[in-house]
Parts: C-alpha cells; structure tokens; sequence
C-alpha cells in the first residue's frame, strides 16, 4: 500500500486515523512538531514555523492534512504544505477543514481549499461538522465542575459528527480512488440541540447533565482566560455564532455513501466514552 504521511496524527481524528490505515496495510509516516522517537514511523514537522516542511513529504505518496488547533488564519499554514506536498511529488491530498468553510471565498480555510483545487493534485476535501468528542474534551470543563455545558449557541442544533467517522472517511479516501476529486460535508443523521445532548449524555452516566446559554462575551472571556490565543477565541465565537444562527443543522449523507454504514449515533458515542464524565456533578 502507499506511504502515507498522517499530519496531525496525534489528534482526535489522525490517531485514530493512523489506527485504520495501519490496519489496511498503509505505510503511515506521521508527522509530529515534538522531538521524534521512531525515525521509521515519525516526521518533525511544525506546520506554524514551516520547519520540517520539505523533509516531511520526502517519498511520501499520500498525504492527510489538516490545520491544527488555535490558529485562525489557517490558509497560511495550510497553503505552504500544499505546495510542499506538490514539489515533492506527492500525488494524492485529502485536506481537512469544516463544514460551512466554502461559504466564504475569503476566509482562509476556503483559501487553502481553493489552493488545493488549482494545485494540480488529485485530492479529496473534508468539511466535518462539528464533533461529538467536543463534549469530552473542550466543553468538558463545565461538565465535570457544574454538570453543566456552556456554550452561547442558544436552542439551535447541530448534526453533530463521530470523529470515528470522520477518520473512517479519511481512510476510505485515502485507499480507494474511486471518489477522487470530490468535496463532502460530513455530518451525523441528527440534529440536536445542546438540551437534548445533555440529556442522552445524562441517560448514559445516569447523572444529571443540563445545558446552559451564555452570552458570546462570557465564552471569549471564558477561552482567553484559559490560555486561547485571542484571535483563536475570537474565531470560534464567530463560528459558534454561526451555529446559533442554524448553520450547523443540515444533514447530509456522505458518511453512509463513503462507508456504506449510516454515522456513529449520539447514543453511541455517550456510551462508548461514558468514563469521561465519571466525575460529572
């Protein structure tokens, strides 16, 4: 199977990537901006600075990419790689990004897509909606300490994605050609709102989880203070607010025309990462 580099396979979706197409037989080189231990299996690389970027693709066929988390101008981190990727021969990129990104033709994570289209690359494009696994790492604060999620997206709802299923999707992509040169919007099969998430999370531990509004100006205030880079906090206010406009509501059926199998349920993932929330109040 192909040498495939992994960016960002220490992440939510990238470990569990490199998991699957490890299992397909990939060679999977994965990138990491931390000292390397596995010369055989890692690649420095720190995607902010731009060191590592040349010898990263060195002899790689195909490439998963992403930007990581806490920058907002993402195209200019996205948009050197892509270009790293090309000069070295790479021939296949799957790029992730989020769904609503080609909305705007200005904003940088449409940049780096129209980049990737115009680079000449067979490629596919990703555009997740947002994760389940939120609820067990970066809204997970609110829960342990108040059993509480807080977040100022008001009763709008969200068809919230397994990022199981999205590193699903990556791997079938990245082992098949048959839908190369194709753009999906991943989603789940059900919108919920952020009571209603509560409440499976609440049947699942069987303690009692509630959802709380709050103002945009708490939640900026809320992730500078917990060490959010301003300009990221600034973003994913702008991007929550999308979300309680009904942006993030739509359903689409890529995950079951890619795998074949309908997305990971709400339900299901409560279940499968109940001990995350042992200490909930």
């Amino acid at each position: 199977m192909a040498k495939t580099l992994v960016i960002g396979a220490n992440g939510t979706v990238g470990s569990e990537l490199v998991r699957l197409l490890t299992e397909r037989g990939h060679a999977v080189l994965k990138a990491t901006s931390k000292p390397v231990t596995d010369a055989a299996r890692e690649v420095h690389l720190n995607l902010a600075t731009g060191e590592g970027l040349a010898q990263a693709f060195a002899g790689v066929e195909q490439a998963f990419l992403l930007c990581p988390p806490g920058f907002a101008q993402q195209d200019l981190l996205l948009v050197p790689a892509i270009d790293a990727a090309k000069a070295s021969g790479v021939k296949k990129v799957v790029l992730m990004t989020a769904m609503g990104a080609n909305a705007d033709e200005a904003a940088p994570m449409r940049k780096a897509e129209v980049h990737l289209l115009n680079a000449g690359l067979t490629y596919n494009i990703i555009r997740p909606n947002w994760f389940m696994q939120n609820f067990n790492t970066f809204w997970i604060q609110g829960i342990l300490e108040h059993g509480k999620i807080f977040l100022p997206v008001g009763t709008a709802k969200g068809s919230f994605i397994d990022a199981r299923d999205i590193a699903a999707v990556a791997a079938q992509l990245l082992s098949s050609n048959t839908l190369d040169n194709q753009e999906f919007d991943l989603t789940g099969s059900v919108a919920y709102d952020h009571d209603a998430v509560a409440q499976v999370l609440s049947q699942e531990t069987g303690r009692s989880i509630g959802y709380q509004d709050i103002p945009a100006e708490a939640m900026l205030s809320g992730l500078v203070q917990a060490g959010v880079p301003a300009a990221y906090a600034d973003f994913l206010v702008l991007i929550l607010g999308y979300f309680k406009a009904g942006y993030s509501e739509r359903t689409t059926d890529a995950v079951q025309t890619i795998l074949g199998r309908a997305p990971k349920t709400l339900a299901q993932y409560a279940h499968d990462y109940r001990a995350a929330w042992a200490s909930a109040k």
